[in-house]
Parts: C-alpha cells; structure tokens; sequence
C-alpha cells in the first residue's frame, strides 16, 4: 500500500517548539545588525545548518529558478555566496544580475529574506575565500562541470577522486570559473512566527546602496 501523502502532512505540526519573542520596536536602523544577531540567536538555539539559504533567480525566460547555497559571509558590502559563472545560476545571473535569499530557522520559528542586485567580487578574493575553506571544498570546485549533463555516477567518482588527489596535492590550485557573489539587499524581511498566528514581519527597505533604511511593518 503506497504511502498517504494528504494523511502525512495533516499529522505534522509546525513550530512545536517554544518562539522567542521579537519586538519590531527594539529593532536596530539597519538590517545588517538584525541579521548577525538572529544569526547568533540561531545557532545558539541548535539550528541545523543556519547558514544555508536558498537562491533564488530568473533564466532567460524569465522563469523563476531556486536552490539550496552557503552563506559566505555577511557585511556592508552584502551577503556572500559563491559557483561556478558557467553553473546554471552563474550563467543566470550574469544575463541578470538581480536575486533573492531566504534564510528559515524553524528552530525559532524564523524567516529572513533579501531582494536585490549580485555582483562579482574579483577574481583574487573570490580565490581567497575558496582557499580558506575544506580540502572538500576546493576539490568540488575543482572538478567544475556544475550543471552540465552527467553520463554516470562513474564519471563523477573518477572526476572527484582526481579532484580530491589534486586538492591535496596543490591546496591552493585555481579554479577559474568559481566566482565570489555579493547580494547587496535593496530589501530585507524579518518574520517572526507566532503560535497564535500573530506574525511579526518587519520590512527594511531603501532604494540604493548607502541610502538610509525605512522601516515598516507587514500584515501576516
């Protein structure tokens, strides 16, 4: 007998923890500070993986496309994440540069979300970051290909085990195509679940980069 999909999702509950409370009044003029402190809040609480967010861009269709990235980073000059420009998001954002973020910690009954323009960062820091980070790292980046039609899973095991000797080999090997991306929020959301459905969302937006921030809030 195959599996109820209707009576499985009716047996679930959602944030069967206890929520934190947030008062949007106590919030801090710009949402960079918001961010880190949630952020800390977060990991604190137990969250598995916070620092995952999906991605969200547009193809050349204009049809919306979505996928689990890290989060690199987090400062004035927007929040980091990092692919190959041949990968379908590279190529997705480099004919429009424009994306979106979603952060949720269901930890905490959380949401963050960000709108607003990617660039690239240069080559050399794009270099710096991925050196800095695991064997592992390095290795998937080396082996490339992101995206591209794979003809078996063999294929892939003698690419990454290349990948994985020539890591450890040379740690800090190029990887031309991977590339360092900032989102620079033009937008950003702040939604904090209520168990009473009393949903505080608090919206931070302003219409260029070093523009002050305005803030509102939204309707649930």
């Amino acid at each position: 007998m195959g599996t109820d999909l209707h009576e499985v999702l009716r047996s679930l509950r959602v944030w069967d923890v206890e929520l934190p409370d947030f008062d949007p009044a106590t919030a801090p003029a710009a949402p960079l500070a918001l961010f880190t402190e949630w952020f800390a809040q977060a990991v604190a609480a137990g969250q598995t993986e916070p620092h995952t967010m999906s991605l969200a861009t547009v193809d050349e269709d204009g049809l919306p496309d979505v996928r689990i990235v890290m989060l690199h980073g987090a400062d004035a000059d927007g929040w980091a994440f990092a692919s190959h420009t041949t990968s379908r998001k590279g190529r997705q954002l480099a004919s429009l540069p424009y994306a979106a973020l979603d952060f949720y910690w269901p930890a905490q009954g959380r949401q963050i979300r960000l709108r607003g323009p990617v660039t690239a960062a240069q080559p050399e820091e794009g270099r710096a970051d991925l050196h800095a980070r695991s064997t592992g790292a390095l290795a998937a980046a080396l082996v490339g290909r992101q995206s591209d039609v794979l003809g078996s899973v063999e294929e892939l095991a003698r690419a990454s085990d290349a990948a994985w000797e020539h890591a450890g080999r040379e740690p800090d090997a190029a990887a031309p195509t991977w590339t360092l991306y900032r989102l620079q929020p033009q937008e950003v959301e702040f939604f904090q679940g209520d168990a009473r459905r009393r949903h505080v969302r608090l919206a931070y937006r302003r219409t260029e980069p070093g523009a002050s921030w305005r803030t509102e809030l939204l309707w649930p």
